[in-house]
């Protein structure tokens, strides 16, 4: 009986249509990774910002302003570093496509060889060996995306991926960011005060962000919301000590 329900429950992942579906949506995995990141990052440096600026003794203004100031400022950097890398990623990968199609029209034998070789080193032999060669060769699309995912590692080329990758990484930053200055916002509240409800929205929403790249990236929840919290807690933690030690070796004193 111990072993029984994981047997049941891997059974039921390996459904045919079960299958299907988690082998479509690993498609688009990777959008779900770049708003992942952007959230840990986006809620990381605001928060760090806010404790920055409540250690230098600054009002809820100047907080503000200069929590939207970084997080405009470093969610484009983020989100057009992203754009720019997988955008390259994707133009090595067309370009490593090409190429292969090239060879394949120019010289199929040779290709033929290369598929065989490659499909030998994985311990296929014989007439099961033929077989995959034949199949695969017969789609010249399909045999350049092959050779090329096994030859150079790479995917097949998808145009649109990333300006999607650096939407859902600003879209993610902005979100994520937003949540330690909302308290600031708030007029009634005195900049401690603020701070004091930015540390418990943040410490939830670092959690919650935790929880999603553990569904993501399939990882034990309770470890992935652990530590995301305490990264962005060090990154805090860190801001405000070096925000105060300068406020006082300064002696600016409290901003009004």
């Amino acid at each position: 009986m111990v072993g029984t329900q994981p047997k049941r429950n891997l059974d039921r992942e390996h459904r045919p249509e079960r299958v299907r579906r988690r082998l479509h949506a690993a498609g688009g995995s990777g959008h779900v990774g770049d708003a992942v990141l952007g959230a840990v990052d986006g809620g990381i440096t605001s928060f760090a910002v806010v404790a920055g600026a409540v250690g230098g003794g600054f009002s809820s203004v100047v907080v503000v302003i200069l929590g939207f100031a970084s997080l405009l400022a470093d969610g484009f950097s983020m989100a057009v570093s992203n754009y720019l890398g997988t955008k390259s990623e994707s133009e090595g990968a067309a370009q490593a496509h090409r190429e292969e199609r090239r060879h394949i029209e120019e010289v199929p034998e040779g290709q033929c060889e290369e598929l065989r070789e490659i499909f030998a080193a994985k311990g296929f032999e014989g007439e099961t060996l033929e077989r995959i060669v034949e199949a695969i060769s017969s789609d010249d699309q399909l045999w350049a995306e092959t050779v090329a995912r096994e030859e150079f590692g790479v995917q097949a080329a998808d145009t649109g991926k990333p300006l999607r990758a650096g939407g859902a990484t600003f879209a993610a930053f902005l979100a994520a960011g937003l949540v330690p200055l909302a308290p600031f916002l708030v007029p009634l509240l005195t900049p401690q005060q603020a701070f004091v409800a930015s540390i418990a929205a943040t410490t939830v929403a670092f959690l919650v962000i935790g929880l999603v790249k553990a569904r993501a990236l399939q990882q034990p929840p309770l470890r992935s919301g652990l530590e995301t919290l305490l990264t962005g807690g060090g990154a805090a933690l860190l801001a405000y000590g070096v925000g105060a030690l300068l406020r006082g070796w300064l002696g600016t004193g409290a901003v009004a």
